[in-house]
């Protein structure tokens, strides 16, 4: 029931962008947000087959899920999502802070009440499925910084750039599939759009990462070193926009694959030095001093990261 996959691309993004945020790595906070984010994940995938069972038994891809073969009662799935999604929620919340733990259970509403059920009815439900997935990293980096600064916003428009390629290149070869579930994908119901959204999104992660030294995110060499790895995308998604076959599709989302992780990792190796990350105190809103005051003495408390402040 729980799909390993997902939530391993979840978690490993979340990690992503908690390392990519500024400042030295704090191993207990990087844990509670791992944790939490992987079972809030855990939780909106359960959920998500706890309502597509009628459908998915349509599905080769799907038919053999747990709660379609009757491994598992529908109860128990709820019971299970249940007894993920409380736990996330509250340790993304209490340990690590609340903006955190408000993104992680607006995320499992997002999947579970928006994106679900607008499978059977828009194409929209691809957009919308692309901002569940570009969550992740933007947690990753406020459970760092505890602010949603420039950074998580440039981290969640890659995650968000990255899953069009990935997911109609896959959908391009499950359409049959996915007409017999009574799933509205672009595939199935425009193919033409499908192919054209994907190469848009491959370009723009060219753009998003010529981003990343202006935002301050990493060093300028980043941009030149990921552009191998972006030209190479963005050729496979005109091959698929121009062929529009299985194979161009095939080979598109092999890429795909390969291609977030090491983006990633050269965004990693390319990190700006120097930056200061916010202290645990201040990840949860409280000022902190180096000492305590003598009396009659007035200390003015001053955060050096930015856009946090402090109330006297």
């Amino acid at each position: 029931m729980i799909a390993s996959q997902p939530a391993g691309l979840v978690v490993s993004t979340t990690a992503a962008g908690f390392a990519l945020a500024p400042g030295p790595f704090d191993w207990p906070c990087f844990l509670l947000a791992s944790v939490g984010t992987g079972l809030a994940s855990c939780a909106a995938n359960s959920i998500n087959q706890f309502f597509e069972v009628p459908f998915d038994s349509n599905m080769n891809r799907t038919k053999n899920r747990p709660l379609v073969r009757g491994q598992i009662s529908p109860l128990l799935a709820v019971a299970f999502a249940t007894c993920c999604a409380v736990p996330g929620v509250a340790i993304l919340t209490w340990g690590v802070n609340p903006l955190t733990g408000a993104l992680g259970l607006f995320n499992i509403f997002l999947y579970t009440c928006c994106y679900t059920p607008l499978k059977r009815i828009s194409i929209v439900n691809t957009w919308v499925g692309a901002v569940v997935g570009a969550i992740p990293p933007v947690m990753g980096w406020t459970a760092a910084t505890g602010s949603l600064d420039a950074g998580a916003f440039l981290l969640g428009g890659i995650l968000y750039s990255w899953q069009f390629p990935h997911f109609n290149a896959l959908s391009w070869g499950l359409r049959e599939d996915y007409s017999r579930g009574g799933y509205c994908m672009m595939s199935v119901t425009h193919p033409g759009l499908c192919r054209r959204v994907a190469l848009r999104h491959c370009l723009a992660l060219l753009v998003l990462s010529a981003a990343a030294p202006v935002l301050d995110i990493t060093t300028w060499t980043f941009p030149f070193v990921a552009l191998p790895i972006n030209a190479y995308i963005s050729y496979l998604g005109f091959r698929f926009y121009v062929d529009a076959d299985r194979r161009s599709s095939r080979r598109l989302f092999f890429c795909s694959l390969w291609h977030l992780p090491l983006l990633l990792l050269l965004m990693l190796t390319c990190k700006r030095p120097g930056a200061r990350a916010p202290l645990p105190a201040e990840r949860m809103g409280t000022p902190t001093t180096p000492f305590p005051p003598r009396p009659g003495e007035h200390v003015v408390v001053i955060l050096h990261h930015k856009k946090r402040k402090c109330w006297a």
